[in-house]
């Protein structure tokens, strides 16, 4: 079974569905095969390279009041505890590019260690989400790269060449043209699309269902 998970590093229901969706797979773990690939996809791909104030940004995209935004990041927060996954509210005070971070994820797909692009899927989530850090800064980049098991200079290399652009961009206008237009998206053997963070039982369900009906095809 083929997953695509699409998703931005800037998104918080994409931690959140990324978490369940670990949880899920580690159930069907010895059940169903599973062969996970990390998609990109750009909240905000003309976003400056300084980012932008998050209540500003939410405000100014979604018409949403201040009020309305720390509630919404209450729920967040509520949601991710629930799955195992720690957003640290006051220490997320901005938004940023996330193309480089897509860049360098595409990279670690390239590795013959499949486990690597999720490794650095996750230390990219939880140094924005867990940690306030910036995705956008190279030397973060970096270290995310080193703590996910990969090569830290390669990784340097990959930055400061704008290599993979064009790859990530081809990428992006895909899943775009196959429908793809909020995130997270969980695509299963390119047929079966998941949409949002959805709790673990529910991906469960509905990869035992796909594959089931996989194998009476």
């Amino acid at each position: 079974m083929k997953i695509d998970f699409v998703s931005d590093v800037s998104c918080p229901w994409c931690a959140i569905g990324l978490t369940a969706l670990e949880t899920a797979l580690a159930e069907l773990e010895g059940e169903i095969a599973v062969e996970l690939h990390f998609q990109p996809f750009e909240l905000n791909p003309d976003m400056v390279a300084e980012g932008e104030d998050i209540d500003e940004h939410l405000s100014r995209k979604y018409g949403t009041t201040p009020a309305q935004n720390a509630a919404n990041r209450e729920t967040i927060r509520s949601r991710g505890e629930q799955v195992g996954f720690t957003f640290t509210m006051g220490a997320r005070t901005r938004i940023y590019n996330t193309f480089d971070a897509h860049r360098l994820l595409h990279w670690a797909g390239l590795q013959p260690d499949a486990s690597l692009q999720h490794a650095l899927k996750r230390a990219l989530l939880q140094a924005y989400f867990t940690d306030g850090r910036n995705p956008s800064d190279p030397a973060v980049l970096i270290e995310a790269a080193a703590v996910a098991g990969l090569d830290p200079e390669a990784a340097r290399e990959v930055l400061a060449s704008g290599e993979y652009a064009d790859e990530v961009r081809e990428a992006e206008h895909y899943w775009q043209a196959q429908g793809i237009r909020a995130v997270p998206s969980v695509v299963v053997n390119h047929r079966h699309l998941l949409q949002g963070g959805q709790p673990p039982e529910v991906y469960l369900q509905a990869l035992r269902q796909i594959a089931a009906e996989s194998g009476a095809d």
